[in-house]
């Protein structure tokens, strides 16, 4: 099991930038699959991005593609999420998924440990 606490949410105008940072407890990190999810007010939790174990494979919803880029330091034990061009669709809370599985997932029901959540919220 790995503990999982995320930071770097906030408010942001739309147009704007913010980077979410994943800090994980345990020494086998580099051996999970790494997620962001996110969910809305009113709304299911949802994929958003989503990292293999040593980096060199990325995920994406399509609504972030292009905007999003998450990307992982095992040294660190820490996965980021960075959101460029924030729209307010993007408001939700974020969260952060670790995953034992030998592939990487879109599937909520595939990750194993989850973070608390950081809240985002972009204005108009």
């Amino acid at each position: 099991q790995v503990q999982l606490v995320e930071s770097g949410g906030g408010l942001v105008q739309a147009g704007g930038s913010l980077r979410l940072s994943c800090a994980a407890s345990g020494r086998t990190f580099s051996s999970y699959r790494m997620g962001w999810f996110r969910q809305a007010p009113g709304k299911e939790r949802e994929f958003v991005a989503a990292i293999s174990w040593n980096g060199d494979r990325t995920y994406y919803d399509d609504s972030v593609k292009g905007r999003f880029t998450i990307s992982r330091d095992n040294a660190k034990r820490t996965v980021y999420l960075q959101m460029n061009s924030l729209e307010p669709e993007d408001t939700a809370v974020y969260y952060c998924a670790a995953s034992r599985r030998t592939y990487e997932s879109v599937r909520i029901s595939e990750y194993d440990d989850w973070g608390r959540g950081t809240q985002v919220t972009v204005s108009s």
